[in-house]
């Protein structure tokens, strides 16, 4: 059976793609701006087909539900959609984005840089945050003090955290243990500044604190802090196949 075609408005297609809001499109489709499928139109009420040829002034506008974008986030600014008084991660972003409401799966502190995935898929966002899911997640840290094995096999037990939170296992691979010591840790969960707070139960302070990966998603070494791009096909397939 041949699948059903999924139909809008060409009023709202327009607002979603981010041509417009409502009573402009109206006008534009007015002062005949507006084709689908080659003939000017009229309505701003058409129904349309997602699959049929819509342009705006000439030029083509795909219709895109989801978006995906992976950022390299500087400190500095927060993880969240709007704040009265901070920056936020969607204030990085080119404003041609922010008609799709994106927001991010999964925060990073203010004080914390690196992979940060936005996307206004609600169920991958759902998935990605999911105590059930296990999702890991990989950070490089500088902590003050030396690290040794025993703080190893403390990350692999269950740390007990300040509020008598216990920490499922943990990895802590040891880079460099000197007077401020690195090293990658991977969580399968993400409690309010956990690593942090299980530095802190055996008495390590965080100094740096960057996420390099997110399940099986890297962050690309060419984004600079603050930069970003949307997600390419083969990590697409990645975090499908891993979902």
């Amino acid at each position: 059976m041949k699948a059903q075609v999924e139909k809008m408005r060409i009023d709202k297609y327009l607002a979603n793609m981010g041509v417009g809001s409502r009573s402009e499109i109206k006008r534009y489709i007015k002062n005949k701006r507006v084709m689908v499928n080659g003939v000017y139109i009229t309505d701003n009420g058409l129904i349309i087909n997602l699959d049929d040829d819509i342009r705006f002034d000439e030029e083509k506008i795909s219709y895109r539900k989801f978006v995906y974008i992976m950022m390299n986030k500087p400190q500095g600014v927060i993880s969240a959609t709007e704040d009265k008084y901070q920056n936020t991660v969607l204030d990085l972003l080119d404003p041609s984005y922010l008609h799709f409401d994106l927001f991010p799966a999964g925060r990073l502190d203010k004080d914390t840089e690196g992979f940060l995935l936005l996307t206004n898929d609600g169920k991958l966002a759902h998935n990605m945050l999911s105590p059930k899911k296990h999702v890991e997640k990989k950070y490089y840290v500088e902590v003050i003090g030396y690290l040794i094995n025993e703080d190893i096999d403390a990350f692999s037990g269950n740390i007990i955290i300040d509020d008598g939170y216990e920490c499922m296992p943990a990895k802590l691979e040891i880079l460099d243990s000197n007077d401020i010591s690195k090293a990658y840790v991977t969580i399968k969960e993400g409690k309010f500044h956990q690593i942090k707070r299980m530095f802190e139960a055996i008495g390590k302070e965080v100094t740096y604190l960057k996420r390099l990966t997110m399940g099986p998603l890297k962050l690309d070494e060419n984004l600079e802090l603050g930069e970003y791009r949307e997600l390419t096909e083969q990590e697409m397939q990645m975090l499908n196949d891993y979902m």
